[in-house]
């Protein structure tokens, strides 16, 4: 099953979670400082009504913040340089995907975005995990969309990845990325374009244990999801969208790190056993995205 693409839960005939091989934690965190952040269009619905909005001063607050967190929970955080005329480059996740191989090798998968404005990102990253001695892969139809670990998502603790379709990546990327990084794939479809990204709807916080936001999936998806996980914790509409409480950053099964005001995710990650680093993102919530948008785990 190392380089299964499974679609629904009849797919799923001879999988165990328990089988998965072990994932290591990421080793620490790249981030890009918020030098020429802004929002310029409407990629995302987040972003209607919130050109020219952008608060500098307190964006790199808040980024600041962000930083410290992730220090905190005990990663370390590397930088990579931002570039003039790139103001979404910020989110350091949408690029690629990244991970290791069964080999321990360690593997970046480019991203291939859908908007042109974001496409001119993928070559600084390129360039920085080469230097940082990833293997790049890079997916052999050039028309095919795949926004990195947006909708590309680790299980805790597992060589399984979770992969998001529907607005941004096309379900038909992760044949390549299960290929390149020899790991199984259990594919979600999104429907609501709020949550456009799997890591708006979709926060697995242990290995057992999932949040989701359901509306944002088909009925096949939520299958999958509760196949899998043995607890799936709910947030609410009002949570979801408003404090992007599902885009949180769980680091290691220990810490999350979350908007402020989202208190019912914040018990219930309590109650699994996390410890919760609240912080104010909002600046970035303009752009439709969080924590989980802001930085890239490196292995």
């Amino acid at each position: 099953m190392s380089r299964n693409v499974y679609r629904t839960v009849t797919d799923l005939k001879g999988f165990s979670l328990k089988n998965c091989p072990s994932m290591p934690d990421p080793s620490g965190v790249l981030m890009c400082a918020p030098d020429f952040y802004d929002v310029l269009d409407v990629k995302n619905p987040f972003m209607a009504g919130q050109v020219g909005t952008v608060n500098r001063g307190l964006a790199r607050r808040q980024w600041e913040e962000v930083k410290a967190s992730f220090e905190a929970a005990g990663k370390t955080v590397t930088l990579i340089d931002p570039v003039p005329g790139l103001e979404d480059m910020v989110f350091c996740a949408n690029q690629t995907f990244v991970g290791v191989d069964p080999k321990m090798e360690k593997v970046c998968v480019l991203g291939q975005m859908r908007h042109s404005s974001r496409k001119r990102e993928v070559p600084a990253f390129e360039a920085w995990f080469k230097d940082h001695g990833y293997r790049i892969v890079k997916l052999k139809d050039s028309g095919v969309s795949f926004e990195g670990s947006g909708d590309a998502i680790w299980h805790p603790g597992k060589r399984l990845i979770w992969g998001g379709h529907g607005f941004r990546s096309q379900h038909e990327a992760y044949d390549e990325v299960a290929r390149a990084v020899e790991s199984p794939v259990v594919l979600l479809k999104l429907v609501n374009e709020r949550f456009y990204h799997l890591d708006t709807c979709f926060c697995p916080l242990t290995s057992e244990a999932v949040l989701i936001y359901p509306s944002a999936f088909d009925a096949a998806s939520l299958e999958l999801i509760l196949k899998i996980f043995p607890i799936v914790l709910t947030a609410s509409e009002g949570e979801a969208v408003r404090s992007m409480a599902c885009n949180a950053a769980v680091v290691d099964a220990k810490t999350a790190i979350l908007q402020k005001g989202a208190a019912s995710v914040s018990r219930h990650m309590s109650v699994m056993g996390l410890k919760v680093l609240e912080v104010d993102t909002s600046e970035y919530i303009k752009s439709g995205g969080s924590v989980y948008c802001m930085k890239m785990f490196l292995y």
